[in-house]
């Protein structure tokens, strides 16, 4: 598109627009919140920083298509008022980047007089309707809603560029948030700077675009969250609630308020409105109506307010005066906040402590606490696995803080911690660092440290098995920090009744708390005759890991073989060292390395390994296996403190030939497979699943009984 008298034209009035609406943030809000947006606006967001955008190129018209379904999940309906050049960059985003959901595509034209109704009639797939006379948005919008046929209505401007995955993950929002009633997108400046993360309303009526001028990635505008509303330049609802809510309010006409005061029917109506950051929207601001408060419809802007005001009066009296720029403390005022660190985000498709983390801050959000995770280190970005498991974590509306948004702890806790009530740091060597900046700028807070398993024990086992005198030197030194930090803090959690019966003697005066492995119930899985073959789950940065595999493929799997020559052993795991990887070159013995999804390998195979020979805690690759229905074999060390019995629940053995005697009867013994399968079942729901905890996490985190 080259630069026409009609965009300069533009320019100039929204820059005039900007400096009018600067005067009147000045009357309502006073200088300081002024002068803190004009810093956003003018502060330079670095370029990681920004978001990657698509945008499609500008190129002549010609005929293509736009996606379309008989069945449409959902209808995107975009009103349009001339400005066809950005109307057809929308629909090029469109088609360029079809969803997964099936979708309809509605224009509803309100009479325009450039070349919209020609363009339009000539992309195969949309659903063009031109309404007789203009009407303003509200009444366009309504008209799209009327023809519509799908379950959720979109509304989309047609000055925006839909980003690919942006209409799935509005979509998703739903299924994962039934009580969801209206989510909205994260809209972008083409620069890639933010332009809201969902809005803000004050008791006069009066809002702000949360975020503006930010980094998307800015961790206080990155994370799913309810929002007082969210624009209408990209929004989903369900169809049959529209309806319900008698569309788009028409005191509003011809545009303005229509989707705050929608925002605030959906809630009366006793749904929640969200803000998905997952699903990014290019908004154009202002292409139609300007930025000039004073003239054109946007002079309809001041108006609507007064009116929006006088229907919600009652329920703008729960809501801050206006004021200084909101922030995560004051939006979340409302909500237990509570704050979790760690050295990083954790990923629980690796490791069962980071399963057991992540559980936690699920329940805690199914509680309607507000959970803030801080991650004092953080790898780059090209590392997937790392950005993924930070996008779990955004899209269960954790807050989640790590390096450079937060590159020092001490300062982030001098802003920040006034505003919790619980602070869990885990292990013991990190809380030792955190516990004294809690004290000092969070003396409100109670102080939780999660063990995640006693290290000292481990290490004087390590220690013993090895006979070595440095090492059992070393665990020494280590129970003395470990046992410093239990002692300060107010509460200290560990994951089995052994562990808390050990402190009881090594910390008679500390306050100690159960809360073992978080696991949901899978099921059983395949029946004994579909499965095959041994399988060993755990990470390799976890020492006893590496010699529990060691030993169990150099003295146990060969006396497995002489009895079940055709079985194969799976070992799972991230980082494996060389030592693992050789082992690979031994026939039978498959070595996978990380593998993202376990689900064929809990459900598909015969039996599950546990041959640890020293460690503490509890292991949840037990649980993970028993969670699947599939049976264990294990030593004495592996189960400790899991509640479960030999010949009942798992069958125990600690020298290389009673392990592989155990394995090779339970490999052909289909009623005691089928007998401890199911006793496994039963030991995790009654043990280790969410809800066996939680009891205890409504005492420590919510302050419940």
């Amino acid at each position: 598109m080259s630069i026409s008298l009609a965009e300069v034209r533009f320019q100039w009035q929204r820059a005039l627009g900007l400096i009018r609406r600067g005067m009147t943030s000045l009357r309502a809000r006073g200088w300081q919140a002024t002068w803190q947006r004009v810093q956003r606006q003018l502060r330079r967001v670095p370029p990681s920083q920004r978001a990657k955008l698509y945008l499609p190129a500008e190129t002549p018209f010609a005929p293509f298509a736009v996606p379309d379904s008989d069945r449409p999940r959902a209808s995107v309906i975009v009103p349009v008022y001339n400005q066809v050049a950005h109307t057809l960059a929308c629909l090029r985003a469109l088609a360029a980047h079809p969803p997964l959901a099936a979708c309809e595509i509605l224009v509803v034209d309100d009479g325009s007089s450039d070349q919209t109704q020609l363009w339009m009639s000539q992309v195969q797939g949309l659903h063009f309707h031109r309404r007789a006379q203009n009407g303003g948005f509200i009444a366009a919008c309504n008209d799209g809603a009327a023809q519509a046929r799908g379950e959720f209505l979109v509304f989309l401007n047609n000055d925006t560029v839909p980003q690919p995955g942006w209409l799935d993950a509005l979509l998703d929002t739903f299924r994962a948030q039934p009580e969801a009633g209206l989510v909205g997108a994260q809209l972008l400046y083409p620069d890639g700077r933010l332009q809201e993360a969902g809005g803000v309303v004050f008791s006069d009526g009066s809002a702000w675009n949360y975020g503006r001028f930010e980094s998307p990635e800015d961790p206080r505008y990155a994370s799913l969250r309810d929002a007082d509303y969210c624009s209408g330049a990209a929004i989903a609802v369900p169809r049959a609630l529209f309806a319900s809510l008698g569309g788009f309010d028409t005191r509003y006409a011809p545009a303005y308020y229509e989707d705050t005061d929608l925002a605030f029917s959906v809630r009366a109506a006793g749904k929640r409105v969200l803000y998905q950051p997952a699903a990014r929207v290019v908004h154009l601001e202002g292409i139609t109506s300007g930025t000039d408060l004073n003239q054109g419809v946007k002079a309809y802007q001041v108006r609507n307010r007064e009116l929006f005001e006088r229907k919600w009066r009652d329920a703008l009296s729960a809501f801050p005066a206006p004021g200084l720029s909101p922030m995560p403390a004051t939006l979340h005022a409302h909500q237990r906040q509570i704050l979790i660190v760690d050295e990083a985000i954790p990923q629980p498709d690796r490791d069962s402590a980071s399963l057991r983390m992540f559980n936690l801050m699920k329940m805690l959000r199914q509680a309607n606490a507000h959970v803030v995770f801080l991650a004092t280190e953080h790898a780059p970005e090209q590392q997937a696995p790392e950005q993924q498991a930070l996008r779990n974590l955004q899209n269960m509306g954790i807050e989640v803080w790590y390096p450079p948004f937060c590159s020092s702890p001490p300062a982030w806790l001098a802003e920040h911690g006034k505003r919790f009530s619980v602070i869990l740091a885990c292990r013991y060597y990190l809380a030792s660092k955190i516990m004294p900046l809690a004290r000092k700028h969070s003396p409100q807070a109670s102080f939780v440290l999660d063990t995640i398993d006693l290290h000292y024990l481990r290490e004087s086992r390590a220690a013993q098995l090895a006979g070595n005198e440095a090492l059992a030197k070393s665990a020494l030194r280590t129970r003395q920090r470990e046992l410093a930090v239990i002692s300060d803090a107010d509460l200290t959690l560990v994951v089995s009744g052994m562990e808390r019966d050990v402190l009881a003697k090594d910390a008679p005066a500390s306050k100690v708390d159960v809360l073992s492995n978080l696991h949901e119930v899978a099921g059983p899985g395949l029946p004994f005759l579909q499965r095959r073959d041994l399988v060993f789950v755990g990470g390799f940065r976890h020492t006893p890991n590496v010699d529990a595999v060691r030993w169990f493929v150099q003295e146990v799997f060969p006396r497995v073989r002489q009895r079940l020559p055709d079985v194969a052993f799976h070992c799972i795991g991230g980082d494996v060292p060389d030592s693992i990887a050789a082992l690979g070159k031994q026939e039978g013995v498959v070595v996978h390395g990380h593998v993202p999804n376990l689900d064929s390998a809990m459900d598909g195979m015969r039996i599950a390994v546990a041959p640890l020979r020293f460690g503490a805690g509890v292991k949840g690759k037990i649980n993970l296996s028993m969670a699947h229905g599939q049976p264990v074999v294990a030593t004495g060390c592996a189960v400790e403190g899991m509640h479960l019995q030999e010949g009942i629940d798992v069958l125990v053995a600690d020298e290389a030939q009673a392990f592989a005697d155990a394995v090779a009867r339970l490999y052909d013994d289909e009623d005691l497979w089928n007998r401890l399968s199911r006793n496994g079942l039963e030991n995790v729901a009654r043990h280790f699943s969410m809800e066996a905890a939680r009891d205890v996490v409504r005492r420590v985190f919510l302050g419940e009984g």
